[in-house]
């Protein structure tokens, strides 16, 4: 399809039979607030199976059992098992974030880069989207302020950013100490709920706001950020964002197309 991000009269819906409510969130300060007027609106894009046709995080892992990095068996199962867990919306992000950040941890940071580089070149570098890029290009082109917020760790998805030229990334961080990763993460993971708290912490250190922005994803675990924003977008959304779109009239579009 011809992306028309800025024309939501272009993308029809329609309307489900039951709206799936998204999560109640209230915090006391309004991400809409502290708008600095010669900052450009912000589009916000979640990367996997967003601007990328996979999930970074669980291709990583993916890598890791076919270099003998880590168990094979053991860690392509529980891989697995988070993987629906987040695709059902009930993932333990902090039992998986214990699970994922350990290689980081066991690992020297030397051989954590070239084995980073050359995961980015085998598994990354053939799923970005072209029609993603084309939308972020749009978004470039128009003057906005462009961003990555995602809950896979920043080791993964650091470079990924910027192979597409996005200045701006909040991604879940992990804990380093003494020149090593601990296998802890480093303040709020940033997923559901927690991308939420950290783009609001994004903003006031920026001293900006959501005024005119944009937030395009793929999945129900981004609900709550998609409802903070002026001009939310479902990307190849799953059923339960396909559903609550819908109801919502937010726009529908597809990057796969």
């Amino acid at each position: 399809m011809k992306l028309t991000p800025f024309n939501h009269k272009a993308i029809p819906s329609s309307k489900p039979d039951k709206l799936l409510p998204a999560k109640e969130i209230r915090y006391s300060q309004p991400l809409s607030t502290c708008h600095r007027e010669n900052f450009m609106p912000l589009a916000i894009f979640d990367l996997d199976n967003t601007l990328l046709n996979g999930d970074s995080d669980y291709l990583w892992g993916r890598y890791l059992v076919e270099r003998g990095i880590v168990d094979s068996d053991h860690y392509d199962k529980e891989n697995d098992r988070f993987y629906r867990e987040y695709e059902a919306g009930i993932l333990d992000i902090f039992e998986f974030l214990a699970f994922a950040l350990r290689p980081l941890a066991e690992n020297a940071p030397e051989d954590l880069l070239r084995w980073r580089e050359e995961f980015l070149q085998e598994k990354i570098d053939p799923i970005i989207l072209p029609a993603g890029r084309k939308l972020v290009e749009a978004h470039r082109a128009a003057g906005d302020s462009l961003m990555i917020i995602t809950a896979t760790n920043a080791f993964v998805t650091t470079p990924i950013a910027a192979r597409l030229g996005i200045p701006h990334l909040l991604a879940t961080d992990p804990e380093v100490n003494g020149g090593r990763y601990t296998g802890r993460v480093a303040g709020t993971p940033c997923f559901q709920g927690g991308k939420v708290e950290r783009l609001r912490q994004w903003l006031l250190a920026n001293g900006t706001g959501l005024k005119g922005s944009y937030f395009y994803s793929d999945s129900r675990n981004d609900i709550p950020l998609l409802e903070q924003v002026d001009h939310p977008h479902a990307v190849d959304p799953d059923e339960a964002l396909a559903a609550h779109a819908q109801e919502r009239g937010w726009p529908i579009l597809s990057l796969r197309n």
